[in-house]
């Protein structure tokens, strides 16, 4: 166990959708007997694993697994609760004297777990109604203004998110500014840790391709089995799960509004399209280390590891085994 007052290791595997993360994070904590703790805003959902990748309880290999399967695709989530939890959660396991490693996609998650998050305007009823109808009336015009009010906000969401788009405008207009400016201002970044980030950089074609690949080998697996019992055990359509990438193009080819060959291509290129933004974000952040490939490649593994010890030789009191 780490003495009091010292910073505790923190490891954190990130990068792009399909690049590994799961695989390595695995592989790492495995090796040093540490702890994952997910940072991917979907895995977080019960009942959501095909399409989210989200490795199954028989293949964790006795790896304590936190924050999976926590709501109900209906449920709302938001960075900031994300960041109590998954705090509370490291602090748990630091008390254990065990090594926690965070991975995930989700940068802005990430970003508030460490770094923090100001506290941000409650939610208003009225004027997310108000949002919401514009949004029925004129499609893609709320992502439009956002970009307008919050360049920086609107890059980070994707402009089929209604949900995170009409958040983002409801504390832009209630705090009367950019909500990047406001989430700059009065963060409480997280005490007690010292980070290393390794993030995965497989090559733009490699990385294509296997999306195209993982894309189809989900709806092969069942994935419209799974969308469909969902619905059959209530979850109704409109729910945050069926906005995201997989799901949507899932529900939609149930509902005969696209054929399978269209929602597995549609999938694909959405899927490809948010890893290039997850990039985008993932690369602004100069504290990370980046491993040239895929997390599941033998190579890359071992290149990780040897980070992860030399790092580790920092904190000779830790639990390791």
């Amino acid at each position: 166990m780490s003495q009091p007052g010292l910073p505790h290791p923190l490891l954190v595997v990130a990068g792009p959708t399909c690049s590994g993360k799961s695989a390595l994070a695995l592989a790492v904590a495995r090796a040093i007997g540490g702890e994952i703790v997910n940072c991917d805003s979907l895995q977080i959902y019960r009942g959501l694993d095909i399409g989210t990748a989200k490795t199954p309880p028989a293949e964790r290999a006795g790896v304590p697994h936190h924050l999976f399967d926590l709501l109900e695709p209906w449920e709302v989530f938001s960075a900031g609760t994300y960041a109590g939890l998954a705090r509370q959660t490291l602090f748990e396991i630091r008390s254990r004297g065990r090594v926690p490693v965070v991975a995930g996609g989700t940068g802005f998650y990430l970003r508030a777990l460490i770094e923090g998050l100001a506290e941000a305007p409650p939610r208003d009823e009225a004027l997310r109604a108000r949002l919401l109808e514009r949004e029925r009336r004129r499609k893609g015009s709320l992502h439009r203004i956002l970009r307008r009010l919050d360049p920086a906000t609107a890059a980070s969401i994707h402009p089929n998110d209604v949900q995170k788009t009409v958040r983002a405008l409801e504390i832009c207009l209630r705090a009367r500014q950019p909500a990047s400016r406001l989430f700059e201002q009065g963060r409480k970044p997280l005490q007690g840790f010292r980070a290393l980030k390794l993030g995965l950089r497989p090559p733009r074609q490699h990385l294509t391709e296997r999306i195209h690949e993982r894309t189809r080998r989900m709806f092969e697996a069942g994935l419209l089995d799974e969308v469909r019992g969902l619905l059959e055990r209530g979850v109704p359509k409109d729910a945050k799960a069926f906005e995201s990438i997989g799901y949507k193009e899932a529900l939609a080819c149930l509902e005969g509004a696209l054929s399978l060959p269209e929602a597995i291509e549609r999938a694909a290129i959405a899927t490809r399209q948010y890893a290039k933004r997850q990039m985008t974000w993932f690369r602004k952040d100069p504290g990370i280390h980046w491993l040239n490939g895929f997390g599941d490649d033998p190579k890359i593994e071992a290149e990780a590891l040897n980070l992860v010890r030399r790092f580790l030789a920092e904190f000779p009191s830790v639990n390791r085994t």
